[in-house]
């Protein structure tokens, strides 16, 4: 190595020093840059998308994704708006474009362009017609008769033009932008963060809904109407508001179906296919309150109604202290049933006639036995009690309708939506028979004990049926089945309707001796006779308080028996008893 005598430099230690605090410093800054650049707020403004065309429609805090036409008085909403928040309420038909608004007391028909109309059934003018849009053909309808027939209220902004409609009944919770806010007062943000740019900047004494919550800030909507997020902290909760009901639905007392307190509805089917029976031979018929007889029938898909109501009849009833509630059938025709209902004029040609056949006969109520309907057409049947209805009622009329227990036959079970027919009628009557129609392949009994009380369960749980709505049809009739020897080892079935008379008969002339089967809850019996099997399931005093225990097990409105005809003459004391008996 060769030494040159000079010395390698030290490390100079403030100036190392002074570079690392310099790195530190900055490191710092930028830092602090970095801080300041994510937090500091937002203060650039955004025209939210739904400002894009006049007045937007807000439903619960959020865009529609509608907007509407017209202003003050002239409001129009779209159709589909109307539907969305009334449901079955609004009902239009393209074809003739009219347009029929129901509730529970009030049938209102206008059509397209018109500013005539009826409500239930008389003239009145309406003051702005429904119209179609220029752009893009969309029906809108007049929204001062959605508001008085409904109570939907109608907020618009100001200045903004926004469009706000509230049901009735909804309760909001308010809020307000304190008067210690500062001359900026709160931003409204298009989301939950300082980053997010501003909507609308709301001075102090701003009043708010709040829709939500989410970290720290609520989601609200501004007195103008503009959706968006406001901090927790820089406003104020108020007050609790609940949007009033209808003017009309406060003003009316609510229709009393069943005005006998404390009385179960005992109801039984007169059976009427060609005369009515003489009244002299039908007997005491102890504690029945309601007869149903099969008087009145759809002739044709043109809504004429043809009828075998007695005069004679309907005195001997009131004068049994009986209510009379008319049955009206569809004939079990499935394409007059189809063309009747699927236009508002033909259903209100039936309406009409049901009106007045109920003042003609002195009725008390209409029960509608719908059978044999096209799936296709459960919108049109509930349309049709929506509008018949409200009319009956006007006119002290009970209604109610008849019902499968649920099943997956198209033309007898699918049509009936249960839950939003109960939401109309006084009553839903179950027909809980026909487990083992006449031509099933196997025999069984017409209604077992724990076949009706599963098909009870699951209208009341699966459709929300009120339990005072419902009523419990019962058979007062059996079968009695045939089984013989079939081809391939196989058995051919075939059965024949028997009244509880008969049936008894059959016990004592065949010396049976019928037992109690814990399968059915019925009395049961077989017998052979002429290389066949007969098999027979008892209705009798047994599977009566049976039925009639399940009535009060679930408190049912009562129940009905199809058909008077059937029934031996004791059975009427042993019903009533069990019904009417308390628990």
């Amino acid at each position: 190595m060769v030494m040159t005598g000079r010395r390698r430099p030290r490390p100079r230690g403030r100036l190392g020093r002074a570079l690392a605090l310099l790195l530190l410093f900055l490191a710092s800054a930028a830092a602090v840059i970095v801080w300041w650049a994510v937090t500091r707020p937002n203060m650039s403004h955004e025209i939210p998308e739904y400002m894009a065309r006049p007045h937007p429609i807000m439903i619960e805090g959020q865009w529609s994704q509608s907007t509407a036409l017209g202003e003050g008085e002239g409001l129009l909403v779209p159709l589909s708006i109307a539907q969305r928040l009334l449901g079955d309420g609004v009902h239009y038909e393209a074809a003739t474009e009219t347009i029929i608004l129901t509730t529970s007391t009030e049938v209102l028909h206008f059509k397209t362009g018109a500013l005539d109309a009826t409500l239930n059934s008389k003239p009145i003018t309406l003051s702005f017609a429904a119209r179609k849009s220029d752009e893009e053909g969309e029906l809108y309808l007049p929204f001062a008769p959605l508001k008085q027939l409904f109570g939907i209220q109608a907020d618009v902004g100001a200045q903004s033009g926004i469009v706000t409609l509230q049901l009735p009944e909804s309760t909001l919770q308010t809020a307000v932008v304190p008067e210690n806010a500062g001359k900026n007062g709160v931003q409204l943000r298009s989301g939950p963060k300082r980053s997010y740019p501003i909507v609308e900047d709301m001075p102090a004494g701003t009043g708010l809904t709040i829709w939500g919550e989410e970290e720290g800030w609520y989601k609200v909507q501004s007195a103008e109407g503009f959706l968006g997020y406001a901090e927790k902290s820089d406003v104020v909760l108020s007050s609790i508001r609940k949007v009033p009901s209808a003017a009309s639905a406060a003003d009316e007392e609510p229709f009393v179906p069943w005005k006998l307190t404390g009385k179960r509805i005992n109801l039984t089917w007169e059976a009427v296919y060609t005369a009515n029976p003489d009244t002299r031979s039908i007997g005491e018929l102890t504690g029945v309150n309601v007869v149903s007889p099969t008087w009145f029938e759809l002739s044709n898909g043109e809504g004429q109604i043809v009828s075998k109501a007695d005069a004679g009849y309907s005195k001997w009833a009131r004068d049994q202290g009986m209510q009379i509630w008319g049955l009206f059938s569809n004939g079990f025709d499935e394409e007059r049933t189809h063309q009747a209902l699927a236009s508002y004029d033909v259903r209100l040609k039936m309406i009409q006639q049901l009106l007045a056949y109920a003042k003609t006969f002195s009725l008390q109520g209409i029960n509608i036995d719908y059978e044999s309907v096209k799936t296709e057409d459960k919108d049109n049947l509930i349309q049709f009690v929506r509008e018949l209805t409200p009319l009956l009622h006007e006119q002290g009329l009970v209604v109610s309708i008849d019902v499968t227990p649920k099943s997956n036959s198209e033309l007898w079970s699918l049509f009936l939506d249960r839950k939003r027919l109960s939401q109309t009628v006084d009553y839903l009557i179950l027909m809980a028979y026909d487990e083992h129609w006449a031509s099933s392949p196997e025999a069984g009994s017409v209604s077992s004990l724990p076949w009706t009380e599963a098909s009870i369960k699951r209208l009341l749980e699966e459709d929300d049926v009120p339990k005072d709505k419902l009523i419990l049809g019962m058979p007062l009739y059996t079968r009695l089945w045939t089984e013989n020897p079939g081809e391939d080892g196989g058995v051919e079935v075939s059965s024949k309707t028997m009244s509880m008379t008969a049936a008894q008969k059959l016990i004592t002339d065949k010396k049976l001796k019928p037992e109690l089967s814990e399968e059915t809850g019925q009395h049961y019996a077989e017998y052979t006779e002429d290389g066949a099997t007969r098999k027979i399931w008892f209705e009798d005093e047994t599977s009566i308080q049976a039925r009639a225990e399940l009535i009060k097990k679930y408190g049912l409105a009562g129940a009905a028996t199809w058909n008077r005809s059937f029934a031996d003459s004791d059975i009427w004391a042993v019903l009533d008893k069990a019904l009417q008996s308390h628990p």
